[in-house]
């Protein structure tokens, strides 16, 4: 039998299927439900940006932003702390756990929103950046949205993270280990992830760091919508054997990018649990 789904707080020691843009909101809100969407499910197409203009003025002021991002993001007590919270034995046991004998982790980061417009996605890829460059297991970033603009695109590379040419819909197999990076993501990218690794030898190569699964949990049971359910059933029936780390956002200034953002990690099952859940 499947354990029951465990959720933890990581404590500090030392303290197109098109996706929803992240907009940039001041201040800490009254905490909402997550956003679910019901859509009819599309397949892996190619994908450019529609606008081609090379603009070299609008990349300089673009990079000049991403760097200032990232300088304060690093310097923040924010970033330490989250830090100390992966640090812990226990989280570094499940990135070597996922890991297992390879020695780097993949990152996909999918949903990202425009780094141009908001300030909230360019948190977000400042923390994707930072915590590659931290630690040395984390391997080549690939990122994707189909809202990314040339100038977008060009910084990004620039940025050395790679801008995938397919919208994969979130269902990327996670053949070798993989960290995908989808914080504040539609439900139904989670889902299609969770669908396309509904293997136990493809979740144990899997983190996700995104919305809590404990979050969506508690707000479907309010719902009485089958539809609703149905285009989240995966997300319902992982929750069975995940590990879930909060994070924890300590001011206003990081609270619109990163609340209710949470580490999952996918415990070892069989493939018999996981063909009974998805029929459910």
């Amino acid at each position: 039998m499947a354990t029951s789904a465990k959720t933890l707080t990581a404590e500090s020691h030392t303290l197109n299927g098109e996706w929803t843009v992240v907009s940039s909101r001041r201040g800490r809100q009254r905490r909402n439900p997550p956003k679910i969407t019901i859509r009819v499910q599309k397949q892996p197409s190619h994908w450019a940006p529609t606008d081609l203009e090379i603009n070299f003025a609008r990349e300089s002021k673009l990079m000049q932003k991403m760097q200032i991002c990232m300088k304060k993001l690093e310097m923040s007590q924010f970033f330490l702390n989250l830090l100390d919270e992966i640090q812990t034995p226990e989280m570094m046991n499940y990135f070597h756990r996922v890991l297992s004998s390879e020695l780097k982790m993949k990152m996909v980061i999918y949903g990202i929103g425009s780094i141009e417009s908001y300030e909230s996605p360019r948190l977000q890829l400042s923390l994707a950046i930072l915590l590659k460059r931290k630690y040395k297991w984390i391997g080549d970033i690939e990122v994707f949205d189909p809202i990314l603009s040339a100038t977008e695109s060009r910084v990004l590379e620039a940025l050395e993270c790679s801008v995938l040419s397919i919208n994969e819909q979130g269902r990327r197999q996670a053949e070798k280990p993989t960290m995908f990076f989808m914080p504040h993501c539609e439900a139904e990218l989670y889902d299609n992830l969770l669908q396309a690794n509904w293997e136990a030898r493809l979740l144990n190569c899997t983190v996700l760091f995104g919305n809590s699964f404990e979050t969506y949990e508690q707000h479907l049971t309010e719902y009485k919508n089958s539809a609703i359910v149905d285009s989240t059933k995966h997300i319902l029936a992982v929750r069975k054997f995940t590990d879930e780390f909060r994070i924890k956002t300590i001011s206003d200034t990081y609270f619109s990018a990163f609340h209710d953002s949470s580490w999952h990690f996918f415990r070892p099952v069989l493939e018999t649990e996981l063909l009974q859940l998805s029929n459910l």
